[in-house]
């Protein structure tokens, strides 16, 4: 097997390359390394990946590339590429969210329908696109209202994929992924920002009130999804990827003071624009078309976060 890995310096495509790996598929990863947080941090996620044979990078914006070219014989795609972060998709910003979410994924799919090796597109969508949604839990037909630029983004180039499902018969699957955690997860994300201010005895910032909600999903499970969706998921589908861990924020903390064994400070700020109150992700669809069983301790995801904190804040 023979696979493309965009986002392959990121959590979630770093994670997704090694299995891929081990299951002994050659890896192309793209990756443009952009300037979203800090590079050492993708540097680190790609020193085991570039030591193995079967794994060559490619790092350019996918804007760039002569895709007809890359896909040529290749069997299958992650397109796990993606201009991350809601806060940061207001104003100006917003023009790299339609670059690297939106035109990516158009000029991917436009090279994919003339690749008849292709086996398999597997995108990376996000629980960002139900927004405000009404449905709890959400499922996939529930009601879509994007609450962020970013949620709009992450919907048009899903809608893409669909599209070019409908139109060419490019085979898509659609994966959205609901609050993924664990180790590698960006320094933008909650759980890191969390463990790096414990780690500094500094106090970690909470948004609102703390009453909202958040379906948290281990890393380890979404790749799992992932694999399972290359070789069970049905084309033209979309999954929720949801842990089954849907908590509080505030009953967060008492879980960061076990895994950690210090007291957590907290700094109290202000809601932030398009940030949404709830997640919960309905996956009934996801165990049964790709055999999903979510590992619900999140105690366990946590501790093996902060290790890896504790691990690269140390060097």
């Amino acid at each position: 097997m023979n696979c493309i890995v965009t986002g392959a310096a990121g959590f979630i495509g770093s994670h997704l390359c090694e299995r891929l790996l081990q299951k002994g598929y050659r890896v192309t990863g793209v990756d443009s390394f952009t300037d979203f947080y800090a590079k050492k941090f993708k540097e680190q996620n790609l020193t085991c990946l570039l030591a193995e044979d079967k794994f060559s990078l490619i790092s350019k914006d996918i804007n760039a590339l002569d895709l007809s070219d890359i896909l040529k014989d290749k069997d299958c795609v992650f397109h796990y590429a993606a201009q991350a972060g809601v806060r940061s998709s207001w104003g100006r910003e917003f023009s790299i969210y339609l670059d690297n979410n939106i035109l990516a994924t158009q000029k991917l799919l436009e090279a994919a329908k003339n690749t008849s090796s292709l086996k398999k597109i597997i995108y990376a969508s996000s629980s960002s696109v139900y927004g405000l949604c009404p449905d709890l839990p959400m499922t996939e037909d529930s009601p879509l209202f994007p609450y962020s630029p970013y949620g709009v983004s992450k919907l048009a180039a899903e809608n893409l994929c669909s599209l070019y499902f409908q139109n060419y018969g490019v085979p898509t699957v659609s994966l959205r992924f609901f609050t993924v955690f664990g180790p590698r997860q960006r320094p933008d994300m909650a759980f890191h920002k969390f463990f790096k201010a414990i780690l500094e005895d500094k106090p970690i910032p909470v948004f609102g009130n703390g009453s909202q909600t958040r379906d948290f999903t281990y890393v380890e499970d979404v790749i799992k999804a992932s694999l399972s969706a290359l070789e069970n998921g049905k084309p033209g589908e979309i999954y929720n990827l949801g842990g089954g861990n849907r908590k509080r924020l505030i009953d967060i903390i008492p879980l960061l003071e076990t895994v950690s064994q210090k007291k957590v400070q907290i700094q109290w700020e202000p809601q932030q624009k398009g940030d949404v109150i709830h997640t919960f992700a309905a996956i009934q669809k996801a165990e049964k078309d790709l055999n999903f069983n979510p590992n619900p301790d999140i105690e366990m995801g946590l501790t093996k976060e902060w290790s890896w904190i504790k691990k690269i804040y140390s060097a």
